[in-house]
């Protein structure tokens, strides 16, 4: 990968989606992980004025304060990063409450419910300021094995690192001198008590994920996968299909003419 090349491409683009859709500014949600850290980064070098959210929901003590390291670090960088923090643990809290009373507990609901707080959040301020919001998600997430939240970090307006493997997120944002807690810090989605990585709900590593994708893109047939990485396809198969609802355009009714006639 160029390196360089490629930052400068992903702001030129941001610039002129902004250019062209005439908006005054963008929102990230900064999480205190690589992702977001390397997004709200690259929509500081656009020189495009940049609210970043600190939107802690019952958050472990290390993942807020690198968001909030980060934070304070693109500040110091950057004329055009501003910055709120919002803390919706009540909110969460309550909603907790009220669902629970009416209906029997869903672990998974509820933690998908955290992400979709923050995306009402983010689109509160990207409204007052006519602004956009700036999706995190990389390509082996979102294109990949649909690790997201759909409505939740799914909802957003552009995705200018969707295109980049976790490993190239890594390696530009390290680049960016991005504050090492955060590059050294194992990907979480933050959306548990537990504080459960990435990996350990996944089922397999961002690199074993990686190495089946870019043999896919290469053109070669599942069936003749090696028996090595057989375990590995099965992972990326399994969550590639069951998350496809969320990768692609959804479904429409298209009422036939006869019928309308």
């Amino acid at each position: 990968m160029k390196t360089s090349e490629t930052i400068e491409f992903i702001v030129d683009w941001i610039k002129n989606y902004k250019e062209t859709n005439g908006i005054n500014g963008l929102v990230v949600g900064v999480s205190g992980g690589v992702d977001s850290a390397l997004t709200s980064t690259l929509c500081a070098l656009t020189g495009i004025k940049t609210l970043c959210l600190n939107m802690p929901i019952r958050q472990k003590k290390d993942q807020y304060m690198r968001a909030n390291e980060h934070i304070k670090w693109l500040k110091r960088k950057f004329k055009n990063i501003h910055s709120i923090e919002i803390d919706l643990t009540t909110v969460f809290n309550n909603f907790k409450s009220s669902v629970e009373n009416n209906s029997k507990t869903n672990n998974l609901a509820l933690a998908n419910s955290r992400s979709r707080l923050r995306m009402m959040t983010l689109y509160y301020y990207a409204a007052i300021d006519n602004s956009i919001v700036v999706g995190t998600g990389n390509k082996v997430e979102d294109f990949g094995i649909g690790f997201f939240t759909k409505y939740g970090d799914g909802g957003v307006d552009i995705s200018p690192i969707a295109d980049l493997m976790k490993s190239e997120v890594f390696k530009i944002s390290k680049a960016l001198g991005i504050i090492s807690k955060i590059l050294e810090a194992k990907p979480t989605d933050g959306l548990w008590d537990d504080d459960r990585s990435d990996e350990e709900q996944i089922g397999a590593s961002y690199e074993d994920l990686e190495q089946i994708m870019n043999i896919l893109e290469s053109g070669i047939n599942p069936k003749n996968i090696d028996e090595n990485l057989k375990n590995k396809y099965n992972v990326f198969a399994k969550h590639h299909s069951s998350n496809k609802h969320k990768m692609i355009s959804i479904p429409v009714c298209k009422i036939p003419k006869r019928l309308k006639s």
